[in-house]
């Protein structure tokens, strides 16, 4: 069993994202000088390189030697293109980190606490007494992943999962990507149910061979008819009635 993070989380759209916005530029300005931070800046800078073709993007200058006005310039270059990439909701590895090591900071110092749909826990709880694995892949990064089930209002709930994935194995709508985690957890394809609330990340592990659930959630994006006909659709965790595993 695989899920797509946003199926589960109810602060997803409301908070994470939007705290990245409200403290980007902050957060660059107290740990600028930081290696890890410079680091995340690198790798957003390399990413707006290869996205220079794209019409609105915005490129990232290299800090030169004129000082603390040119710094701020920079910073705000940088601000400007994280805002930019989730105004397309991008999921390249370089927002993805960055958005990471945000919300560790604010984890870690109690600003913030993931909030999961209220049926999201007893039934995880109940897939694993039956004896299936349960496993995250989501664009956000492993680290981020971790972060939330750590620190969530249910508590610390890490060990409720098996293992975690993110983009560094392919992308959500790629079927590729689910073919390299069946591999890597040890399992054909057609054994996993993959439950998603994003129909293109559906479509794309269907191609592999993955069942498929998709989650209605309240302010998700409205389904098609052909869509609602297609997939299989649930609006809570404990609608699913799976098999205990032999």
């Amino acid at each position: 069993m695989t899920f797509s993070v946003a199926s589960l989380l109810q602060l997803a759209k409301d908070i994470l994202f939007p705290y990245i916005k409200e403290n980007v530029k902050e957060y660059l300005q107290t740990h600028w000088e930081e290696e890890e931070c410079q680091e995340d800046v690198g790798l957003l800078r390399r990413q707006a390189e290869e996205d220079s073709h794209l019409e609105g993007a915005v490129p990232i200058p290299a800090v030169s030697d004129n000082g603390a006005a040119d710094l701020q310039q920079v910073i705000q270059a940088v601000v400007d293109n994280v805002c930019w990439q989730m105004s397309l909701d991008r999921k390249t590895t370089a927002l993805k980190q960055l958005q990471g090591h945000m919300w560790r900071a604010a984890f870690t110092a109690g600003r913030m606490k993931a909030e999961f749909f209220e049926d999201v826990v007893p039934a995880v709880r109940k897939w694993r007494e039956a004896g299936m694995k349960v496993y995250i892949y989501s664009s956000g990064s492993v680290e981020a992943q971790k972060l939330l089930f750590g620190h969530s209002t249910e508590g610390d709930i890490l060990e409720l999962f098996d293992g975690h994935f993110d983009t560094k194995i392919g992308h959500k709508v790629e079927s590729e990507s689910y073919r390299k985690i069946a591999d890597s957890i040890g399992c054909s394809t057609n054994n996993i149910l993959f439950l998603t609330d994003v129909t293109l990340e559906a479509s794309a592990a269907e191609e592999a061979d993955v069942h498929v659930a998709v989650v209605v959630r309240p302010g998700n994006a409205g389904l098609t008819d052909d869509e609602k006909t297609h997939y299989s659709l649930i609006t809570s965790f404990g609608e699913l009635d799976l098999p205990a595993s032999p």
